[in-house]
C-alpha cells in the first residue's frame, strides 16, 4: 500500500525550497562580491623598502603602512578593498570597481611627503610639523582653487620665514611633494611644469599656523592633495613587483559570457541527468538545484570574492556533485539487478556508495586545500570556490539525495517499478542477496581491460618520450606570470589586425617592442601583447590612455617582476609535489600503499599530458594553467579511487579465493567493467561543462578550459588502463605463486 503521506512531505518540500530559492537567489547573487575580473580594477603587490639609509623594515612599521594605504584608498572612495600583508616586506593591495586605475596608482604609490624648502634645497618643515587632518581644499581671493593647511607651532613657522627672508633677493619658499635626491629649484624653477607644487615669495616673518599652498589647480587637484596630506606621508618607500588591471568592459564581457556558458552546461547536465537515470535523475536536478544555490549563499555569508575562476569553479563544482549522483544511482541499480527489492537496493547502494563518494572528495579537496594556500588572487578564489563546492556537493548529494529518493522509496510508490531507475526487467539475475561471490553483468563485458596492458604501457611510454621531446626543444610558452614581463590586452569594436595593433604601439614611441601579439574574440576584436620587460607606473599610465582614446575601452596590463616570477613557478611546483605527498598518504591509509603509488602514477601521467599538450600547442601558460592541473589532479585521483574502492569491495568478498595473477586479473577486470558506467557519466558530464566554458565562455579562460578537458581525457583513460593495471603487476608479485595459466585467456570469474 502507498503511503501518500511521504509523497504529499515530498512535494511540500521541492514548493518550499522551490520558492526560498526563486525568492532569495536574485538578493544573494546581488550582495556577491565581484573579483577585479569581472568588474575591472587593478591588483599590485609592492615591495617596502626603508624610506632613510639604515631604517629597518618591522612588523610594526608594514601595518603603519597599510593603514596609510587604507586612508588612501578611502581618498579614492573604493567599496571593499583588500590590503594585506605578505611575507617580511610586502603588501599586496586589490581595488575592484576602480574608474580611474591611473590615478588610483599614482595615489597610492606617492609617498605624499611634503617638505618647505628654500631655494637652496635645504629642508625647512615636513608633513610632521602638520596638524593631522588639517588640510582642505579652498578658494583665494581670485576665486581660484587652493590648498590650505595648520601647522602644528606659530613659532616654528615665524623662524622659517625669517631665514627665507634672510636669502633676499632669493626670499622664495618652494613647498615640493615627495622631493627627491637630486631635484633642484633652480632646474625646475626653468621648466613650463616644475616638479614643485608652488614656491611663495615671503615679504614678511608670519607668526601663524595657517598657510596656503597655490598652484594652478583644478578644484580636484586641490582637494586630492589635502587628502593625501590627511592620509600622511607613507613611512616607507614601495616598489612595483607586481601589477594587474582589467577594464571594465573585459569584466563585464567575461562576466556574462561565462554565467551564459554555465548556464548552458548545467542545463545540458540535467537533460542527461533526465534521460539516463530516469526517475533518480529528477532527485538529482533537484539536489543539483538546492546545491548551486547553497554555493552561492555560503560564498556570499563568507563574504568571499567571485573571480572568473571561481565562477569556472562553482560550474565544475556542478560536475562533482552529479558525480556524487551517479555513484550512488550505479550502486542502487547494481542492486536492483541482484534481484533485491527497491528498498533494499536504496539502502545497500546507499551504504556501499558512501565510503567511495568519501574517499573520492577529499583526495579533490587536498588539491583544491593546496590551490588555496600557494594560490594568489584569483587562483585563490577558484580554490575557496572550490572547497565550498566539494564540500556542499557531498552533503546535497548524501543528505539531500537520501532525503528526497527516500520519501519516495519508503512510500513504497517504486516497489516493482525497476525501469524508474533505468533498469529492465531482463538484466535482474535471480541471484541470492548478501554477501557472495556474484558477479553481475555488464555492457562492458566484452572489453579486458587487463589483456593488453602491455600495449597501454607502451603507448604511454611513447607519449611521455614524445613529450619529453616536445618540452626539451619547444619548452614551454611562459606566460608573464612566470616568465616575467607585461601583457597588454585590448579591445575593439572592430576587427583588429597585427599591423594595426603594432602601429598603434609604435605611435607611443616605447623603447621595448612586444614579444609576441595574438588575437582572439569571436572576430578578432581582441589582441593580447607580451613584453619581455616590465612597464613603468607612467608608461602604464600613458598606454591606457593611448587605447582608452584609440578603442573607446580600456586595456588590462599585467606586469611581473623577474622576482616573483621565479617564486610563482616555484610556489606551482611545490603546490602540485605537496598535493601528491598527501594523495600519496591519504590513500595509503585508507586503501594500501600500491594503490597509493599506482594513483600518484596516473595523476602525474595526466599532469604531464596536459603540459606536453600545450607545449606542442604553443598554447600561454599561466596561474590558471596551474589551477587546471591541480584540478585535473584531483579528479584524475576521483576516478582512480573508484575502481579501487570497488577493487577492495571485491577482494574482500572473494578473499582467500584470490590466489593466482589471473585472480587478481579477474578482480581489476570486473571492478573496471562494473565501475566503467559510472566513469562514463562522470566524464561526460564534467566534460559538457567544460566544453561550455570553452566554447562559450569568456576568452580569459579559454586556455583553462582547454587544459580541464585534455587533462579529464587523460585522466579517465589513466585510470582505465593505467592505475589499476600497474597495481595489478605489484600486488601480484607478493601472492607469490606463479600464473595458473596464460593472462591471454578469457578472465571472466
Amino acid at each position: 500500500m502507498v503511503k501518500k503521506g511521504r509523497i504529499i512531505i515530498f512535494f511540500l518540500l521541492v514548493l518550499l525550497l522551490g520558492g526560498l530559492i526563486g525568492t532569495t537567489t536574485t538578493g544573494v547573487t546581488n550582495d556577491i562580491k565581484l573579483g577585479l575580473d569581472l568588474q575591472g580594477g587593478f591588483e599590485v603587490l609592492y615591495e617596502v623598502l626603508p624610506a632613510e639609509d639604515g631604517d629597518v623594515i618591522t612588523q610594526d612599521i608594514l601595518i603603519s603602512t597599510v593603514k596609510a594605504l587604507e586612508k588612501r584608498v578611502n581618498v579614492l572612495g573604493v567599496s571593499e578593498p583588500r590590503i594585506d600583508i605578505e611575507g617580511d616586506n610586502r603588501i599586496r593591495v586589490q581595488l575592484a570597481g576602480v574608474d580611474d586605475q591611473n590615478k588610483a596608482r599614482e595615489i597610492l604609490s606617492t609617498e605624499a611627503k611634503l617638505t618647505f624648502r628654500d631655494v637652496n634645497d635645504v629642508e625647512l618643515l615636513d608633513g610632521a610639523d602638520l596638524v593631522e587632518g588639517g588640510a582642505s581644499q579652498t578658494f583665494d581671493q581670485n576665486n581660484k582653487p587652493i590648498v590650505a593647511i595648520t601647522l602644528k607651532s606659530a613659532e616654528e613657522f615665524a623662524k622659517v620665514t625669517k631665514h627665507v627672508l634672510d636669502l633676499a633677493p632669493q626670499n622664495l619658499m618652494p613647498i615640493w611633494l615627495d622631493y627627491e635626491e637630486g631635484d633642484s629649484f633652480s632646474e625646475e624653477s626653468l621648466k613650463e611644469t616644475p616638479k614643485y607644487l608652488s614656491a611663495p615669495s615671503v615679504g614678511e616673518v608670519f607668526n601663524t599656523t595657517s598657510v596656503t599652498i597655490t598652484g594652478d589647480f583644478t578644484i580636484e587637484e586641490a582637494k586630492e592633495l589635502a587628502d593625501l596630506l590627511n592620509a600622511g606621508s607613507l613611512p616607507v618607500e614601495l616598489k612595483e613587483m607586481y601589477s594587474t588591471s582589467v577594464g571594465a568592459q573585459f569584466g563585464e564581457q567575461a562576466l556574462q559570457k561565462t554565467v551564459f556558458a554555465g548556464i548552458i552546461g548545467i542545463l545540458l547536465v540535467f537533460v542527461y541527468m533526465l534521460m539516463f537515470y530516469r526517475f533518480p535523475g529528477v532527485i538529482a536536478v533537484i539536489t543539483l538545484s538546492v546545491y548551486i544555490y547553497l554555493v552561492l549563499l555560503v560564498f556570499d555569508w563568507m563574504n568571499g570574492v567571485l573571480t572568473l575562476p571561481g565562477i569556472a569553479a562553482l560550474i565544475l563544482g556542478v560536475g562533482m556533485a552529479v558525480d556524487a549522483n551517479i555513484i550512488t544511482y550505479e550502486r542502487i541499480k547494481e542492486e536492483l539487478k541482484t534481484g533485491k527489492s527497491v528498498m533494499s537496493a536504496y539502502k545497500a547502494g546507499n551504504r556501499r556508495s558512501l565510503a567511495t563518494i568519501l574517499d573520492a572528495n577529499i583526495t579533490t579537496l587536498l588539491a583544491a586545500g593546496v590551490l588555496f594556500v600557494y594560490g594568489t588572487s584569483s587562483v585563490k578564489g577558484f580554490a575557496t570556490m572550490l572547497i565550498v563546492s566539494i564540500l556542499l556537493s557531498f552533503i546535497t548529494a548524501i543528505w539531500g539525495t537520501r532525503l528526497f529518493l527516500g520519501l519516495w522509496v519508503n512510500s513504497r510508490f517504486l516497489n516493482k517499478k525497476v525501469s524508474y531507475f533505468g533498469v529492465k526487467e531482463a538484466d535482474i539475475q535471480n541471484i541470492e542477496t548478501g554477501e557472495t561471490d556474484y558477479y553481475i553483468p555488464t555492457r562492458f563485458d566484452k572489453f579486458d581491460f587487463v589483456k593488453h596492458r602491455k600495449k597501454y604501457f607502451m603507448f604511454s611510454g611513447a607519449m611521455v618520450v614524445i613529450g619529453a621531446i616536445l618540452l626539451l626543444t619547444l619548452k614551454l610558452n611562459l606566460g608573464i606570470d612566470f616568465a616575467s614581463g607585461t601583457r597588454v590586452e585590448v579591445m575593439s569594436n572592430e576587427t583588429l589586425t597585427v599591423e594595426e595593433v603594432e602601429a598603434e604601439i609604435a605611435a607611443l614611441d616605447f623603447e621595448i617592442e612586444p614579444r609576441d601579439i595574438t588575437l582572439s574574440g569571436d572576430q578578432n576584436e581582441i589582441a593580447v601583447l607580451r613584453f619581455l620587460d616590465t612597464f613603468t607606473e607612467d608608461e602604464v599610465a600613458m598606454l591606457k590612455s593611448h587605447f582608452i582614446d584609440t578603442y573607446g575601452a580600456e586595456p588590462n596590463v599585467s606586469t611581473v617582476s623577474p622576482t616573483v616570477g621565479k617564486e610563482l613557478a616555484k610556489n606551482a611546483f611545490i603546490s602540485v609535489l605537496i598535493a601528491s605527498i598527501g594523495i600519496i598518504i591519504y590513500v595509503t591509509i585508507r586503501f594500501e600503499i600500491y594503490m597509493a603509488i599506482a594513483a600518484i602514477v596516473a595523476l602525474l601521467h595526466d599532469a604531464f599530458f596536459i603540459i606536453a599538450f600545450f607545449s606542442l600547442l604553443r598554447l600561454e601558460v599561466d596561474l590558471t594553467f596551474i589551477a587546471a592541473v591541480l584540478t585535473i589532479v584531483g579528479y584524475s585521483i576521483n576516478d582512480t579511487i573508484v575502481t579501487f574502492d570497488r577493487i577492495r569491495e571485491i577482494m574482500k568478498i572473494r578473499g582467500k579465493k584470490v590466489k593466482t595473477f589471473d585472480d587478481l586479473a579477474s578482480v581489476v577486470n570486473d571492478s573496471l567493467r562494473q565501475t566503467l558506467g559510472r566513469s562514463v557519466s562522470t566524464i561526460f558530464t564534467v566534460v559538457i561543462v567544460t566544453v561550455a566554458l570553452l566554447l562559450l565562455g569568456s576568452s580569459a579562460i579559454t586556455n583553462f578550459s582547454l587544459a580541464l578537458l585534455v587533462g579529464l581525457i587523460a585522466g579517465t583513460y589513466s585510470s582505465l588502463f593505467i592505475a589499476a593495471q600497474l597495481w595489478l603487476i605489484w600486488k601480484s608479485k607478493t601472492l607469490g605463486k606463479k600464473k595458473a595459466r596464460p593472462v591471454e585467456e578469457d578472465l571472466e570469474p
